[in-house]
C-alpha cells in the first residue's frame, strides 16, 4: 500500500484547500490578525459568513498552521509556518504524485516544457553545487 505523504515525511502538515490557502495569505500578509479582518480582506474574492471564516481558522489551528491568543474577548491569529514552508511541501507532493518520486524527473518536466530558462536552470545548478561544498550556503526555508 502506498504511503501519504505525511506518513513519509512527518514534519510535512495536512494541505490546504484553495480557501485555506486565500485564508492563509491574508494571515500572513497582515498578522497579527482577528475573524473579522481575514473575513474584510477576503469580502471581494469570497462572500463569506463571519462563522466560516471562524471555522476555517480552527481548521488551520488544528493542522498546526495557524495558532491564537485570546485578547479580551477577541482570538487574535498568527502563522505558525512560512509561506516557503508550504510551498515546499507542495512540490513534494507534486514530485511525489506526479514524478513518482523524483525530483530529476520534475526539473527535465520544467525544462521540456520550458517552464524553467538556461539562465534559471544555470542559476539553480550553481546553488546545488555550493549546497553540496558548502553547508553554510543552503538557505533554510527558502524555495
Amino acid at each position: 500500500m502506498k504511503k501519504k505523504l505525511a506518513e513519509k515525511h512527518p514534519s510535512v502538515k495536512p494541505a490546504l484547500s484553495p480557501l485555506e490557502n486565500a485564508v492563509m495569505a491574508v494571515v500572513w500578509e497582515k498578522q497579527p490578525v482577528t475573524a473579522d479582518q481575514v473575513r474584510s480582506e477576503l469580502q471581494f474574492q469570497h462572500a463569506l459568513k463571519d462563522s466560516t471564516i471562524r471555522t476555517l481558522l480552527r481548521r488551520l489551528e488544528a493542522k498546526g498552521y495557524v495558532s491564537h491568543v485570546v485578547d479580551g474577548r477577541t482570538y487574535v491569529y498568527r502563522a505558525c509556518v512560512q509561506p516557503t514552508s508550504v510551498a515546499s511541501s507542495a512540490v513534494r507532493e507534486i514530485v511525489e504524485r506526479f514524478c513518482a518520486g523524483s525530483v530529476e524527473n520534475l526539473l527535465v518536466g520544467l525544462v521540456d516544457n520550458k517552464m524553467i530558462s538556461a539562465e534559471q536552470l544555470k542559476e539553480l545548478a550553481d546553488r546545488i553545487a555550493a549546497a553540496g561544498t558548502d553547508p553554510g550556503t543552503a538557505r533554510d526555508g527558502e524555495c
